[in-house]
């Protein structure tokens, strides 16, 4: 029986003005280490750049030597840098076995449409995922659009959600649609 090596994961998080060539600099300090990406997400908002990664790394490996290497390429692209350990229960995979929806909200911008849609799924048990918004339109006709990913809980449906979520979208003049993500297997 072949030993399983023992893995240190962390957690890091990069934000600054956009520019070409952020991911390109990380990932390649990420690869010479030999660290794995596990998770990621990226994103440009209003001219700021955010990533956070999760990665690995076989021990011996130390949050130090990460960020010491990652700190000379965030420095020069402007970048503000954040390394965290991961203990044993913060990576564990949270697969869920719920129904996962798209959520999509859709209307003229105005202040509380996050908190007042994320209070009302709150509420009735969903677990937001994965939540996105932009400003789109013009200056003088805003639109906003909130997409999420959410895990709904036993006993719901996209339906149910949806006309739950009724009364607030009369309230706020907002579209609300929900529908139900097909599970890929590979």
């Amino acid at each position: 029986m072949t030993k399983q090596p023992d893995i240190a994961h962390y957690a890091v998080s990069v934000v600054g003005k956009d520019r070409t060539g952020i991911v390109a600099g990380i990932s390649e300090v990420l690869f010479r280490l030999g660290c794995n990406i596990a998770d990621s997400s990226c994103t440009m908002l209003a001219g700021e750049f955010a990533m956070i990664l999760i990665v690995s790394h076989p021990r011996p490996f130390s949050k130090g030597r990460l960020h010491d290497d990652l700190k000379p390429v965030c420095d020069s692209l402007g970048m503000s840098l954040a390394v965290r350990t991961l203990h044993a229960d913060e990576i564990a995979r949270q697969e869920t076995d719920a129904d996962i929806c798209m959520i999509s909200v859709y209307g003229a911008d105005q202040p509380g449409i996050v908190y007042r849609v994320t209070r009302e799924l709150a509420a009735i048990g969903v677990n937001i995922m994965d939540l996105n918004t932009k400003l789109i339109g013009t200056p003088e006709e805003p639109v906003y659009v909130m997409m999420l990913d959410a895990a709904i809980p036993e006993g719901q449906t996209p339906e149910g959600v949806e006309a739950l979520l009724g009364d607030l979208k009369k309230e706020l003049n907002v579209e609300i649609g929900v529908r139900l993500v097909t599970p890929v297997s590979l």
